[in-house]
């Protein structure tokens, strides 16, 4: 003869057994590390702060090739990640959505730019689109020249961050499953109208959170734009590029310019957050 003891969960995070109260929840000693993890993020952050010369902070971001590298950054980095999901979304969805020879060797070849190095992606992007690359020179004969240019900075940003975009929407494609989709065709929905009255807004906020993630990353991005772009001011020169250069010269500006980009990172990661939460209610 056997018993069967009843937990019914409580808003409070406990549980009802037999009348007993039990308690459920993570060990204690979890929260070590996950403190220990936190002041490892936080601390570098806080030392910037302290950093900073306060009184002239504000002088030290808005002269003009500061304002320039800005500028710059926010808008090569938005460029690359419209490019991230015009391409990213039908990489994901053939990843997620269908099975071929090959197919695993592909989502590696994909995934490669997260483990690289970024100065090797630049190299490989220099030897493809250089004047002498891969597919540069036959661009050079036709008049185009995209190496040390804003096309470059585009082009190494999104080398870099569509891996971040492909994985978030893959992820997403794959938990929320087919069985919409089944419904829509079964009743009549071609392909297309699948995709785009079923597929895309279930996937939403997961394609919101790819792009937020490619941005951030397209918008730091330092070792494959200086190796495939250089550092031309007002053309090629990021704010990363531009902080770079200030800790030679004026250490001062290269802090306060740092702050700035993660205030700005941080606010667009936010809202972006804040707008996926809204969605979701």
């Amino acid at each position: 003869m056997s018993a069967t003891v009843e937990v019914k969960p409580t808003r409070s995070g406990r549980g009802i057994r037999g009348g007993n109260e039990v308690r459920v929840g993570l060990p204690r000693w979890i929260f070590v590390p996950a403190a220990l993890g936190a002041l490892f993020v936080v601390t570098p952050l806080l030392a910037i702060l302290l950093k900073i010369d306060w009184p002239n902070f504000i002088a030290l971001i808005s002269s003009e090739s500061s304002r320039t590298a800005l500028l710059l950054s926010l808008r090569t980095a938005a460029t690359s990640t419209v490019v991230c999901i015009v391409i990213g979304i039908p990489m994901a969805l053939v990843l997620a959505r269908s099975e071929f020879p090959g197919q695993s060797i592909l989502r590696a070849l994909v995934l490669l730019p997260l483990v690289l190095p970024p100065v090797v992606g630049g190299i490989a992007l220099l030897y493809t689109f250089g004047r002498l690359g891969l597919l540069g020179e036959q661009l050079e004969a036709w008049g185009i020249g995209i190496a040390f240019s804003t096309t470059a900075v585009v082009l190494a940003q999104t080398f870099v961050s569509l891996p971040f975009l492909v994985v978030s929407l893959e992820g997403a494609l794959r938990s929320t499953g087919r069985g919409y989709e089944t419904v829509a065709a079964t009743l009549g929905a071609r392909p297309t109208t699948v995709l785009r009255r079923v597929t895309l807004p279930l996937v939403l906020p997961g394609l919101v959170s790819g792009a937020v993630l490619a941005f951030a990353r397209a918008l730091g991005e330092f070792g494959a734009t200086l190796t495939f772009a250089g550092s031309l001011e007002g053309v090629t020169r990021t704010l990363p590029l531009e902080i770079y250069l200030q800790r030679e010269t004026d250490p001062d500006a290269a802090v306060a310019l740092s702050l700035l980009l993660i205030v700005v990172a941080t606010v667009i990661v936010v809202a972006a957050r804040g707008r996926r939460l809204a969605g979701a209610l």
